[in-house]
Order: structure tokens, then C-alpha cells, then sequence
């Protein structure tokens, strides 16, 4: 056997549970071959090996495709070395360093910082974002400012993650009583926070930033030492090779701008004003809807739906930007995928009329799946949720609704079990597994605002549906409007200017 037909040879042995290091030893009896480099045993083999773990800020299944910080960069690393991306799913950092320590993956995407024990037992790359370790607390407990704050309580902390080590070696610490949870990941453990069922956490910094909006009674007390990179983790039994072309790729990456332009993918909104937000809105509406204003009237028609619902839904899918392209591929002023596209006979995604069109005749698709004994306007609600997260995962949490003793059919209910598709205690029980769950509630809430001031500055030029109708024109009163206190806490966090808008636009979350 000559060393072009090594792939085959790994193709054959890869479902078996043999390390890497084992299998090439075995192939290289066989042939009295001297050994190759990592490297060059990736590219025989055609296949990438990565272990990972299900978090916002590294691996997730999205709408279209599977996404992640991580995962984009090693995606993209891959099709450099052109070769196949394989990606295997731990439970938790526990096992992606036994899997590592076993030499059973390539490379592990942990979220994790160096570490003094990984010494010896992995090598360790930078992939461009820093993180530190910080103690969050419910806000109706004492705020903690550093370690001897937490004389006496107790701290809860997740398994194999970047702090432990951190209070383990403060003396200030000594008094201050550890609960790992390995059960449970970042936004499990946010969760118990935010309901009070525990007062301190730590967390790292960046799964807060990307969890924080979801989570309002949480709040950051103090950070455990300065930022550090995040790593990749390759297993020390593997030679430099490949560890020297992923450091020669990332650095490529910074130095061309593609790293950047990823992180604020996933990390740039993260610090706008909700006041922001809301001005952009309103200037997007006098000077951008008027380009797509007719398309939308007459497309909306089309399916006897309310223009100003359809243009909703194109603001929070684009910002009304006909050249929009997401890092999945979802595309155009409406963000369609390829396979949505085909599937309803639109040739160019970029052309804001076939956007709008094909926007328009997909939610009307969308809306028939949702169940005709639901009334409006939950069912429209339900609708825009699956448009965003998916008819499967949608269903998930409806039925996570029913076990609860609440009802499947009522967004008010839905939307509380939708974001515990994040979090792994819940996804592991569900069909369709983990979803970035709080994405449709805020989806669904930005576009019922958009929509609600659209109605208020537009003229009511639209004539009320026939009663066979399927989709509601929401002329109803929005039974989950502002509060008061709402409206004062909001329009405390911008200047004067918000007092002009309209209190609909109180708390918009960015769109991604």
C-alpha cells in the first residue's frame, strides 16, 4: 500500500474508537513507510478532526448552517488545507480534554484560556479574542467587589472552566465555599442567576457579553485577573506541524482583517445603546423605506398580508439592505438561503424586488404550517418565531410549554420556554436539540415593534381583511406594551432624544 492510498486506509478506521496516533502507526507497519507529519496525516486522511462544545461564542446548528466563532475560523482553516471539517460534540470541556489527552481529535475549541496544567498535555494557539474571568450576582443580592466579598457564600462555577484555578489560587478565596455544576453550561448557570435560585456565579466574560440582553437581573461585580486569549487546544502527542499552520493561518487572518470582520460578527454589536438603535430605525425609515415601500405594498397584497408587518421583517432581517450577506450565506434584503430561494423560484436573492417577493411568498408558507386552531394574532407570532429559528424547534418548545402544565398554543407561554433550547439540561430532552432560543423572542419582539411604530407613521392606507383571511392585520391593542417603569428605565439610558420616540422603541435589541 503506497502512502496515496493512506486515506483510504484512515476512511475505513475512523468510526473505530482507536486514537489517531495508533491508527497512523498501524497504516505505517504495513507499508515500512517512515511517519508523516500531523500536517501531512490530515491531508492524507482528507479529514479535520475537532472536538468541540455547544456555546453562542463557539459552536451552534444556526437557521441555515452551523455557525460559532470557532467554528467559522476552523471551517475556514479547513478549507484552506482543503480538506473535510469534522465536527464531534462533547458534553462539556471535561471530555474535549479527554478526548484531546487521548489523542482522538485534532484540535479542541473549549472557549478556554492557557492554562498552567495544559503544560505538557496540549498545545495551546491564540485565535484573536480575549476573555477574563468575572463574578456576576443577582442584583437584588450584595454586590460583590472582590473575592473577600464572598466570605462565607458560595460560588458556583462550571466543570473545566477558566476559573477555577483562579479562585483555587487566591487566598482571599479560602473562606468562600466552590459549587462546580457539570451538568450545566454558561447560559444554564446565567439562568439560575437571573431567577435568584443562586447569588454568585463566575463566568467568562465573553459567553456573558453574548448571553447579557437575555438576562436583565443579572449583573457583573468584579473580574478574576486581566484578560487573556482564548486558545485553541491540540493534543501534545501530535507534532508541530499542524499547530505551526493554524498559527500561520490566524495570523494571516489578522493581518488581512478577516479575523476582525468575523469578531464583529459575532461580538461587535454587543456594546450599541438601545437608544442607538432606535434613532437608526427612524432615520432607515425616512430614507431607506421609500426605495422599497411600493414592493412591499404590492407583494403584501399578494399574500393579504399588512405591508407594514412584511417590511418589519425585512428591517430586522437586513436593515432594508438589498446587498446584505450573512457568513452562512443567507443573503439579500429579505436574507434568504440558497435552498429557500430555489425552493420558491428566486433566481437572484440580491435584486430587492425577488427578495421582497420571495420574503413574502416563504412567511406565507410559514404561516400555513402553524396550526389553524391557533388565533390570531398568536399564530402570526408563532410564524415569525419558526421563520427565524425553525418549524422544529419551534415545535420543541411548544412542547416543552405543554409538559409544563402551560399552553402550546399561546405566545405569552411559548416564548419563556423558547430560550431553554440554550441550555443544555432542556435541548438534551428535545428533538431537534440546542437553538439559540432566546433569538426568536427577541426576533418576534423587535419585529412587533417595528412594525407597531410603522403603523403609527404610516398612513392607514391599507383596507381591513376580508373575514376569511389567514393573517391578522394586528389592529388589536398589544397586550404586552411598556410599562411605565419600562419606559422610564429605557429613556434613562440615552439623551433627550428618546423622549420623541415612539415608547414602542423602548428596548431594541440589535439586529445580528
Amino acid at each position: 500500500m503506497e502512502i496515496r492510498d493512506l486515506s483510504r486506509f484512515f476512511r475505513h478506521l475512523r468510526s473505530t474508537s482507536l486514537p489517531l496516533a495508533l491508527v497512523l502507526t498501524s497504516a505505517l507497519a504495513a507499508t515500512g513507510c517512515s511517519r508523516p507529519t500531523t500536517l501531512q496525516e490530515v491531508r492524507d486522511e482528507g479529514v479535520l478532526h475537532v472536538i468541540t462544545r455547544i456555546a453562542p461564542s463557539i459552536y451552534y446548528e444556526g437557521r441555515d448552517a452551523p455557525t460559532g466563532y470557532d467554528y467559522e475560523l476552523a471551517r475556514r482553516f479547513s478549507e484552506e488545507l482543503g480538506v473535510e471539517l469534522r465536527v464531534r460534540v462533547a458534553e462539556d470541556n471535561t471530555e474535549i480534554l479527554s478526548v484531546l489527552s487521548r489523542n482522538y481529535a485534532h484540535i479542541g475549541l473549549a472557549g478556554m484560556v492557557e492554562q498552567p496544567e495544559f503544560e505538557g498535555r496540549y498545545r495551546a494557539v491564540p485565535i484573536g479574542v480575549q476573555a477574563q474571568s468575572v463574578v456576576v450576582y443577582n442584583r437584588e443580592f450584595a454586590r460583590p467587589s472582590s473575592l473577600a466579598d464572598l466570605d462565607g457564600e458560595t460560588l458556583h462555577l462550571l466543570a473545566d472552566s477558566n476559573h477555577e484555578h483562579l479562585v483555587a489560587d487566591d487566598p482571599a478565596a479560602a473562606r468562600v465555599h466552590r459549587q462546580v455544576h457539570p451538568g450545566l453550561d454558561a447560559a444554564g448557570l446565567l439562568a439560575r442567576v437571573e431567577t435568584g435560585e443562586i447569588a454568585y456565579a463566575a463566568v467568562s466574560s465573553n459567553e456573558l457579553d453574548l448571553n447579557h440582553v437575555y438576562f436583565p437581573m443579572v449583573k457583573e461585580g468584579f473580574a478574576l485577573g486581566e484578560p487573556r486569549d482564548l486558545v485553541w487546544l491540540l493534543p501534545i502527542a501530535q507534532d508541530e506541524t499542524l499547530a505551526n499552520a493554524v498559527t500561520d493561518f490566524l495570523d494571516r487572518a489578522r493581518d488581512d482583517g478577516s479575523m476582525a470582520q468575523l469578531a464583529e460578527r459575532f461580538y461587535g454589536h454587543l456594546d450599541r445603546l438601545n437608544y442607538v438603535g432606535a434613532r437608526t430605525f427612524m432615520h432607515h425609515v425616512k430614507n431607506r423605506l421609500p426605495k422599497y415601500q411600493s414592493l412591499f405594498q404590492d407583494y403584501a397584497r399578494d399574500i393579504d398580508l399588512d405591508w407594514r408587518l412584511l417590511a418589519a421583517i425585512g428591517y430586522q432581517e437586513s436593515h432594508w439592505r438589498p446587498n446584505a450577506v450573512s457568513p452562512t450565506g443567507v443573503r439579500g434584503l429579505m436574507m434568504l438561503t440558497r435552498t429557500t430561494a430555489s425552493y420558491i423560484g428566486i433566481n437572484n436573492r440580491l435584486d430587492p424586488e425577488e427578495s421582497i417577493e420571495g420574503g413574502a411568498r416563504y412567511f406565507k408558507m410559514v404561516h400555513a404550517k402553524i396550526p389553524e386552531r391557533i388565533p390570531e394574532p398568536d399564530r402570526t407570532w408563532f410564524a415569525l418565531a419558526s421563520y427565524n429559528v425553525g418549524f422544529g424547534h419551534l415545535e420543541d418548545a411548544r412542547r416543552l410549554t405543554e409538559s409544563a402544565g402551560r399552553d402550546p398554543d399561546r405566545w405569552m407561554d411559548v416564548k419563556e420556554f423558547l430560550p431553554l433550547l440554550a441550555q443544555k439540561e432542556w435541548y438534551t430532552k428535545t428533538r431537534f436539540g440546542y437553538a439559540r432560543g432566546h433569538e426568536p423572542v427577541v426576533y418576534v419582539q423587535n419585529i412587533r415593534r417595528y412594525y407597531d411604530v410603522l403603523t403609527r407613521i404610516t398612513e392607514p392606507d391599507q383596507p381591513k381583511p376580508e373575514a376569511n383571511q389567514a393573517v391578522v392585520w394586528f389592529d388589536e391593542p398589544d397586550e404586552e406594551a411598556q410599562t411605565p417603569a419600562d419606559s422610564a428605565e429605557t429613556a434613562s439610558s440615552g439623551p433627550d432624544l428618546r423622549a420623541a420616540l415612539p415608547p414602542e422603541l423602548g428596548m431594541i435589541p440589535p439586529t445580528l
